[in-house]
């Protein structure tokens, strides 16, 4: 892998056909996590939509890697069209992805919070144990957290929040 090969990919993700930019992401994919960085990077540009989601494809292709560098990026760039794909993109790689965004969620601003949040809302009925526990946190904001992430999350937390306020009630 190489800058020009790394540039042409890009290329092919901004104008190529459909079947070219399939071909590009594959291709990403392939280069695996030497290529997250740069990925990283085409989803903060100032490219259209489609590009950053075959970026976000790649990286979820790509795996577990991308899972650290979609954090940081979106702790630091406040876009919210970049945060947006970036945190769909976390959210896809599922299970694996929770703690890591847990512990980030940690000291992070509320804007930055909700993606997080967004982004275990994607990964869905994996993820809540790990926010249910959050619910005995003695950080005031994760239990928060916790509780609205629960809540966006649909019919599966809700139930889940609800068990969660019924077990209270047991031990009271």
């Amino acid at each position: 892998m190489n800058e020009s090969e790394l540039s042409a990919l890009k290329q092919t993700l901004i104008g190529g056909d459909l079947e070219s930019r399939r071909s590009a992401v594959r291709r990403f994919a392939e280069i695996g996590e030497p290529a997250i960085p740069f990925l990283v990077s085409l989803l903060q540009e100032q490219v259209g939509n489609e590009v950053r989601w075959y970026a976000a494809v790649a990286l979820v292709k790509i795996g577990f890697g991308s899972i650290s560098p979609l954090i940081d990026a979106i702790a630091r760039n406040p876009d919210s069209d970049f945060r947006r794909y970036a945190s769909a993109a976390l959210g896809h790689l599922g299970e694996p992805a929770v703690v890591p965004i847990l512990s980030a969620m940690k000291g992070a601003d509320p804007t930055t919070r909700g993606f997080f949040s967004h982004a275990l809302c994607r990964i869905g009925e994996p993820a809540i144990p790990a926010i249910k526990a959050q619910l005995d946190s003695t950080d005031p904001i994760m239990k928060e957290c916790a509780t609205l992430t629960l809540w966006q999350m649909g019919q599966a937390g809700i139930e889940s929040l609800l068990s969660e306020i019924d077990d209270e009630t047991r031990d009271s």
